[in-house]
């Protein structure tokens, strides 16, 4: 039931998708969309992880153990309390409240190999909310190679950026 409901929010979430490029030695994904929302909702949600990541894209299987501090040097974090671990997705690299996040991070299988990956949030007014761009560039040593991992991240990714929606949206 769930999954149709996902799938469902990602039919009619408009959204331009696009893997921009991909190569070998990396890879970049963009998706652009306009939530009902101001920048400033939007950029205060963006660090709120835990009310619009998918928990099936997480450590320890639910969402509500994500963080994001918004400044420069916060991280993007996990706990895991089951192991009494934790998992730094991504550092925050550039805040500006209402405008743009940047974190830098290799996410998923990504950590775990020599890459590394920026990932910004670009916000805009615009009539009718806000355009919120989401462009993820990854560079380095992949042992498979990046060019594989491009469509299955721009999912990943867009997946978040649906939840995002739907959160400041509800």
């Amino acid at each position: 039931m769930r999954r149709f409901a996902l799938l469902a929010l990602l039919l009619t979430t408009p959204a331009h998708a696009e893997v921009k490029s991909a190569t070998d030695a990396g890879f970049e994904v963009s998706r652009t969309l306009t939530i009902n929302a101001t920048p400033a909702q939007v950029y205060r949600a963006l660090g709120l992880p835990s009310r619009w990541w998918s928990k099936a894209h997480t450590y320890s299987s639910d969402a509500r153990n994500l963080s994001m501090v918004l400044r420069a040097g916060g991280c993007f974090c996990e706990k895991i309390p089951t192991d009494r671990a934790t998992v730094e997705h991504a550092r925050v690299v550039y805040a500006q409240p209402g405008k743009l996040l940047r974190v830098q991070g290799s996410f998923g299988p990504l950590q775990a190999e020599g890459v590394t990956g920026t990932l910004t949030w670009a916000i805009k007014a615009v009539p009718g909310g806000t355009e919120v761009t989401q462009n993820y560039v990854v560079g380095g040593y992949i042992r498979s190679g990046a060019r594989g991992f491009a469509a299955p991240v721009d999912q990943v990714l867009g997946e978040q950026l649906s939840g995002l929606k739907a959160y400041l949206e509800r």
